[in-house]
């Protein structure tokens, strides 16, 4: 586990570099792409599906990614895109075109399935983040405002 925490942080600073982010960012940037794994990891153990896993990952790199932007006074979508590489479903989109190619439509529509899903879920996640980011707003201008 340890190795794929530290080859996930490697590969979201990769990708960092590959975008051409600031190399401020590379460390945080690495931070959040390896934490989210770790969580990820920690709910397949767990035994939860494959679904919840990439929701719950998506959801901490949308509010680990707006703290990080905040914290570095950088654009949040800086964090966003390097974390999210480890968890993009190519394998099965690689998968689902190869078996559409060579005639296995039943194996290409299960891994089709696989991608729609894991898509949905890494976008469901992101726009959590972002609700849980318009209503901690709204809570402390309206409540924490009026104490």
């Amino acid at each position: 586990m340890i190795f794929q925490l530290i080859m996930a942080y490697i590969a979201t600073i990769c990708f960092g570099i590959i975008l051409n982010i600031p190399h401020q960012a590379f460390n945080v940037a690495g931070l959040i792409g390896a934490g989210s794994w770790g969580i990820y990891l920690a709910m397949s153990h767990l035994g939860v599906g494959i679904a919840f896993g990439n929701l719950v990952a998506a959801f901490l790199i949308s509010v680990a990614s707006l703290y990080a932007a905040k914290y570095k006074k950088m654009p949040m979508m800086i964090f966003n895109i390097p974390s999210l590489v480890s968890f993009v479903p190519g394998g099965q989109s690689y998968q689902m075109v190869r078996n559409f190619a060579i005639g296995n439509t039943q194996t290409a529509w299960s891994f089709c399935a696989q991608v729609i899903v894991i898509a949905g879920a890494l976008a469901m996640g992101f726009v959590l983040g972002e609700l849980y980011h318009k209503f901690s707003l709204y809570f402390r201008t309206n409540f924490l405002r009026k104490i």
